[in-house]
């Protein structure tokens, strides 16, 4: 268990690929079926209310200073990703299927991780502040932005979101997070000092969106209609998207010369994408019998960041540390 936690895999990642299993294998059906919408609906109206509630404007004023960082950051994961998503889906989508390559798009137009991003960005010895501005906007804008590129894509391919998806999100995703806010003097330091109350409804609130995803799918015969071979293909398509991202922002730290600790900042909340978001965006906007099919290149693309992130943020701590007692041996004494 210790090595799987060093390379990134923890109870959590495990606890989500069995959410799906279980979703497949032992769908929530009839009365079950409904409770679970309710759940889940109110699960997500208290996650966005604790985002609220805890996120400090006084860390978000303060990052926004170094905007050469935050205009690289914003447009990495609103301009870049739209980009390369399109790109790829054009190349792949005969392949990947209708299902797939929305989910691709989709995973395109999410706002980065929060609290991955920012763990990451302190391991790596990076600017905590500038992370910690970048991935709360990206959230923040993300609320109203990623429905909107959604809704363009969809267009462009012939569909839409209706009317009834973004009233959704106004009073499942936005209310709750305006109301957070106003409310932040008052219970701000409550949320602040129950830390554990706020992990077990992020986490809590994923794990019931992942299952009933994967329920509705399954009780619409999606699986069946999905080959293995698409999602091979998915899953190779998304690793590429991954390289791509990570590739760009590495070259862009050193393009635009940012110091080391801005380089971490840029690569984490850069090239990382939100399940945390993503998740609740997407039960709003699609309909509930596809939702687990557009969110699995979603799922794959968080599990593989971690992965990644994880095993890069601490190789970069262990570079640090040798660097500094290398300093501390060349000092005179």
């Amino acid at each position: 268990m210790k090595y799987l936690k060093r390379v990134g895999i923890d109870g959590y990642m495990i606890l989500l690929l069995l959410m799906v299993l279980v979703g497949i294998a032992l769908p929530a059906r009839g009365l079950a079926a409904d409770i679970l919408g309710q759940l889940t609906f109110w699960a997500v109206s208290l996650l966005f209310f604790l985002y609220g509630a805890k996120l400090d404007p006084r860390a978000v004023r303060a990052g926004l200073l170094n905007i050469r960082l935050q205009t690289l950051t914003f447009l990495a994961t609103y301009a870049l990703f739209p980009i390369l998503g399109v790109a790829l889906a054009w190349a792949f989508g005969s392949a990947l299927g209708p299902e797939l390559t929305l989910g691709l798009l989709f995973l395109a137009v999410l706002p980065s991780t929060v609290q991955s991003s920012i763990a990451f960005t302190s391991i790596a010895g990076g600017n905590i502040p500038a992370a910690i501005c970048a991935a709360s906007l990206s959230n923040i804008i993300g609320v109203v932005l990623t429905p909107f590129l959604v809704a363009k894509l969809l267009h462009m391919d012939g569909g839409g979101v209706s009317l009834g998806a973004i009233q959704k999100i106004g009073v499942q995703i936005l209310l709750p997070f305006v109301v957070g806010q106003l409310l932040r003097p008052l219970i701000g330091g409550f949320v602040a000092r129950h830390r554990l109350l706020t992990m077990i409804v992020d986490r809590g609130s994923i794990l019931l969106i992942v299952y009933s995803a994967f329920s509705a799918g399954t009780r619409a015969g999606l699986w069946t209609t999905i080959p293995a071979s698409a999602m091979v293909v998915s899953l190779l398509v998304v690793l590429l998207f991954m390289a791509l991202a990570m590739g760009v922002m590495t070259a862009a730290g050193r393009a635009f010369r940012l110091p080391d600790p801005d380089q971490s900042v840029l690569f984490f909340c850069g090239s990382t994408k939100s399940l945390a978001s993503g998740l609740p965006i997407a039960s709003a906007i699609f309909p509930a019998a596809t939702v687990g099919a557009t969110v699995l290149p979603v799922m794959m693309y968080h599990m593989i960041q971690l992965l990644i992130c994880s095993f890069l943020a601490q190789k970069k701590a262990r570079q640090n540390a040798l660097s500094t007692a290398a300093t501390h041996r060349s000092e005179p004494r």
